[in-house]
């Protein structure tokens, strides 16, 4: 398998949350090499939960030779190293120190029980789209069949 161009979501409402971006960064960096490009963070507030703390998000564009399910295994231990104690289960959203969620794997679609891609949600999401718009306002979503910027245009999460 080639080298594949993927795009990963990172968000963080827990602590230094910009040190908490910068160290997943340095993280993901350590295995896959330096990004191609990282998004402006935005601060935005908890989607599907409450919260008094807001986030920090960001997207991260990176190349690698890892498969879809090495690479969830990899972003997953980063978000445990970084303190992240449960994921997320049946849309139960809680605060996190980091949050790493794989959004693209170059335009490949992958469906099993562990792994969805692109991401089921980020379409619907702005603390995803604002920032993926920022370096990849083109990119185009391989089963929607929109470009990053039209699913922003469309979005109804104001």
């Amino acid at each position: 398998m080639g080298e594949e161009t993927i795009y990963l979501s990172l968000g963080t409402n827990l602590g230094n949350r910009q040190q908490n971006i910068i160290c997943a960064i340095e993280a993901l960096s350590r295995i896959l090499g330096n990004p191609l490009a990282v998004a402006p963070t935005i601060e935005t507030e908890p989607w599907g939960f409450s919260s008094t703390n807001k986030f920090l998000n960001t997207v991260a564009v990176f190349n690698t030779t890892l498969s879809p399910q090495e690479l969830l295994e990899a972003t997953q231990q980063i978000e445990r190293t970084l303190g992240r104690t449960a994921k997320s289960t049946d849309g139960a959203y809680s605060d996190r120190p980091i949050d790493i969620d794989i959004l693209f794997y170059g335009s490949r679609t992958v469906n099993s029980e562990s792994l969805t891609i692109p991401h089921p949600l980020m379409h619907r999401r702005r603390f995803v789209l604002e920032p993926l718009a920022a370096i990849a306002p083109d990119m185009l979503h391989p089963t929607l069949n929109k470009i990053v910027v039209e699913l922003l245009e469309i979005l109804e999460d104001r």
